[in-house]
């Protein structure tokens, strides 16, 4: 590998950040934020679908799954309603001080904003931390979460497939963490965008390096741990934003000497539509009890052998 190319790896990750947070501050700053955030949500998309073709992280990850559609719904239906919640919180002030009436409680309003920034995310990520790994190791939150995992590859396009219920509680993990320390209705937009261009970057299948930055953001390198069907690997690196807290309560997981694995997934059933997927959790026994025994049967039939069909006949 070139030096060039090498050196691309690794700034490529910080570029794409930087080159999101710019236009979001300058809108934000003339009073058109969500459009600032809309724009630059699809320019990084549009640019991450070209960086996938020209340098994906996994070759097999190009071939489609058969999940554009139910991906695309997931998507829609979920991120929308996100981002008109954001939208409705910050105006309607989802504390005494938020929304246009600026901060109040123990929120050190005086300082800059960038590091009132840097702590909305350390706040609120203590809640999103929880909710994540609550979602992995407690059944009932699970059956909704494994919407998400039952991807078979990751790229830019599934990182809006979540089950509503599963954003749901996120945003209800999340949300009072900033909202009880009074910080401003800027601070909460600024992370909800953050967490949407981590989210996307995060699960893109573009070739990248990270080095020190693993230590502190999600990255795609940390988040492919993270899909692993070994559950050593898997239920490791539960921050959206950052791993601080993975670092703290020791699920932080990181393998310098092998790459993550290609084959990822669930070992549970899954429906490959969207309004089955949006079902299953609500019916997660019976379901899988249903397709445990289709499959049961089917291995049965493939192993009957010709001889065995003669004589029945």
């Amino acid at each position: 590998m070139s030096f060039v190319s090498r050196v691309t790896d690794y700034l490529l990750w910080p570029a794409l950040f930087i080159g999101a947070l710019i236009p979001t501050g300058y809108g934000m700053a003339r009073g058109h934020g969500p459009l600032a955030f809309n724009v630059t949500y699809l320019t990084l998309a549009t640019v991450l679908f070209v960086l996938e073709k020209v340098r994906p992280h996994e070759d097999a990850w190009l071939e489609s799954d058969g999940q554009a559609v139910p991906d695309l719904a997931h998507t829609l239906f979920t991120k929308i309603a996100v981002q008109v919640a954001v939208v409705s919180l910050t105006n309607l002030g989802i504390s005494e001080g938020m929304g246009d009436r600026g901060s109040s409680g123990i929120w050190p309003s005086h300082w800059p904003m960038f590091l009132q920034v840097a702590l909305g995310l350390v706040v609120a990520e203590f809640g999103l931390y929880w909710a994540h790994r609550l979602a992995h190791e407690w059944m009932p939150l699970w059956r909704f979460h494994a919407v998400h995992h039952s991807s078979k590859k990751l790229w830019f396009f599934n990182t809006g497939r979540f089950h509503f219920v599963d954003t749901i509680k996120s945003m209800v993990f999340a949300t009072p963490f900033i909202a009880l320390t009074g910080a401003p209705g800027a601070v909460f937009i600024w992370g909800s965008a953050i967490t949407a261009y981590i989210g996307i970057l995060t699960h893109c299948n573009v070739r990248m390096r990270f080095g020190w930055l693993n230590y502190i953001f999600n990255t795609p390198g940390l988040h492919r741990w993270h899909h692993s069907m070994d559950l050593r690997e898997g239920n490791k690196n539960y921050g959206e934003n950052l791993v601080l807290w993975d670092l703290l309560f020791g699920t932080y997981f990181d393998d310098a000497t092998r790459r993550p694995p290609q084959k990822i997934g669930i070992k549970e059933a899954m429906p490959k539509g969207f309004f089955g997927q949006l079902a299953a959790p609500f019916v997660w026994k019976r379901y899988q009890a249903r397709m445990k025994a289709e499959r049961l049967a089917e291995e049965a039939a493939v192993q009957e052998t010709p001889l065995q069909t003669v004589e029945r006949a």
